[in-house]
């Protein structure tokens, strides 16, 4: 779902044109983040509040390392999604687990903030193109749009898993339905760019979630029990290699352009 490209040049956006690197690496950060976030507040016993406050202190530096890159650089930009993958399900299941928040409940006040915050973005730069990230003020609208589809995308997977007792691979087959929905009336009908991928970015992640899910819960809790650490450093090295592809194709494309200018 590319939408085109920015005036102000592609080297000067911030984040990584949408190809289908993009989304494998997405569904990869998603996936892992659900697990991740399990394997610390569980399995390690440091539980939920602990395990917030050290991810979201992490997330931080990331943060402040991608803002300070001024281009899309792919390592600080994909260490920074995967953290605040793991910080957008921890904040969901504290409100869930931590304040009797009910997913329902936790779905609907996500979607407003959500729709709340592309409103002032909109209002405030006349556009939510990922492809025209190349101020301060749009990234930090993009990250909080990143942060909340994350949250959201978790509760929604929990709800629909869980609460309407699903189970895992039902829930994520039903989002990929629906994901592929939405592709075919992008490449098809003509449905809005935009809207085409921030739609399909807010489904990935109960999409990957539910088979994060399927894959690390144990067999009496309908999943496969290979575990969250398995499963999490199955897709941490898929994410690294991937990156690594993305890395060099970037050097690659930025000494192409070189040549030409």
């Amino acid at each position: 779902m590319i939408i085109g490209t920015n005036e102000h040049g592609s080297a000067l956006n911030r984040v990584p044109e949408v190809t289908l690197d993009f989304w494998l690496i997405k569904i990869m950060a998603v996936t892992m983040g659900e697990t991740a976030a399990d394997y610390l507040a569980v399995n390690l016993g440091l539980g939920l509040a602990v395990t917030s406050l050290i991810m979201s202190g992490i997330l931080v530096v990331a943060l402040i390392l991608q803002f300070a890159q001024k281009r899309y650089v792919p390592w600080a930009y994909w260490l920074a999604v995967v953290l605040i993958s793991v910080v957008g399900t921890l904040v969901t299941d504290n409100l869930v687990d931590n304040f009797g928040v009910r997913l329902e409940t936790t779905t609907i006040v996500f979607s407003a903030v959500l729709a709340l915050t592309f409103s002032v973005w909109y209002a405030s730069e006349k556009t939510l193109s990922i492809h025209t990230i190349f101020t301060t003020r749009r990234e930090i609208f993009y990250w909080l749009a990143i942060l909340f589809t994350f949250s959201l995308g978790t509760a929604a997977g929990d709800l629909v898993a869980e609460r309407f007792d699903m189970g895992y691979l039902t829930t994520g087959l039903i989002f990929g339905a629906v994901i592929a929905a939405i592709a075919l009336a992008w490449f098809f009908l003509g449905l809005n760019g935009i809207l085409a991928f921030w739609l399909a970015y807010i489904l990935t992640r109960p999409f990957g979630a539910s088979f994060g899910d399927l894959l690390s819960q144990p067999v009496e809790y309908g999943g496969m029990g290979f575990g969250t650490t398995v499963t999490s450093l199955t897709f941490l090295g898929c994410i690294v290699a991937i990156v690594l592809y993305m890395t060099l194709k970037n050097l690659i494309d930025e000494d192409e352009q070189a040549l030409l200018d």
